[in-house]
């Protein structure tokens, strides 16, 4: 799945998966990592492939997400480009259909969501927008958040891709380990709590995860902010925001490992970490080989 920031990819992939292991906020480029998730039915296995949001890069760690995305395209069967319907058909989106129109997928489906929030008139605008700006073979209009025409897309893709082994066991929904899944947690509660111009400059590690002999977990993670300032703002008076934070995260994070969490957030300031390759690479965001 490609397409320009917020048009919906990680909420059509929870939904498709039945289950969040993808984060998501109105906030742009909240994906950073490439996220393969495991869709089973009685006839296929679909890997379906989160990538970050196509932008125009301003830093190192823009540039990784755009390869990351980018290099997803040369190794697939199906490509799914993402429209909002409720937004117009732009230069972002032309540059994102160039790629896909570039690419060697067999199948090419135009996908117009959040069709609950949008009215007959702009999805019919969209679709016609969207279809001239690449050849595709199809086209599909979904509302993730209402689980409209989900199984639908999740068919068409199905009958699409080449017989062949499952590629993961049924038992296997996603291929990140539970420190990455933990950490992109924490990432979207601080999205969600702090102010417009922080959460770019916000990165999350999950640390540690130890299992007590009560079965419950201790989860360390330590989020990096640019500058003390921002540091104060993630922390907030007498420590309100982190707490907010780790109240909310903790809850998806009980879900994700199936019991009660402590869960232990530390900030700290690294100055610059998105314009530096090694620390992009530390937290997971590179797009890698």
């Amino acid at each position: 799945m490609v397409g320009r920031p917020n048009v919906g990819k990680s909420t059509l992939l929870n939904a498709c998966l039945g289950q969040k292991v993808a984060i998501e906020s109105p906030v742009a480029q909240t994906t950073r990592k490439r996220l393969r998730a495991v869709v089973n039915t009685p006839s296929s296995q679909i890997v379906i492939v989160d990538t970050p949001g196509l932008h125009k890069p301003k830093d190192a760690l823009g540039k990784e997400l755009n390869r990351s995305a980018l290099g997803e395209l040369a190794d697939v069967d199906v490509v799914a480009m993402l429209i909002d319907a409720t937004k117009p058909v732009g230069r972002g989106d032309a540059w994102v259909a160039g790629h896909v129109k570039a690419c060697h997928a067999e199948y090419k489906l135009l996908v117009v969501t959040k069709a609950d929030i949008s009215s007959p008139e702009q999805i019919a605008s969209q679709m016609e927008a969207a279809r001239e700006l690449a050849d595709f073979d199809d086209a599909v209009v979904v509302s993730a958040r209402e689980r409209f025409n989900v199984d639908g897309f999740v068919a068409l893709v199905s009958e699409h891709l080449p017989e062949g082994p499952r590629w993961f066991p049924e038992d296997m929904p996603y291929d990140a380990s539970p420190e990455e899944i933990v950490a992109e947690f924490v990432r979207e509660k601080a999205f969600l709590n702090l102010k417009q111009e922080i959460p770019h400059s916000v990165g999350v590690r999950c640390d540690s995860i130890e299992y007590g002999k009560d079965g419950h977990a201790s989860v360390k993670a330590t989020i990096l902010v640019e500058r003390d300032g921002q540091k104060g703002i993630v922390i907030g008076a007498k420590g309100a925001m982190i707490k907010k934070i780790g109240t909310e995260a903790r809850v998806e994070i009980e879900r994700l490992l199936g019991t009660k969490v402590y869960l232990d957030l530390n900030v700290r300031v690294q100055p610059k970490w998105r314009r530096d390759k090694s620390e992009i690479r530390r937290l997971g965001y590179d797009a890698g080989e």
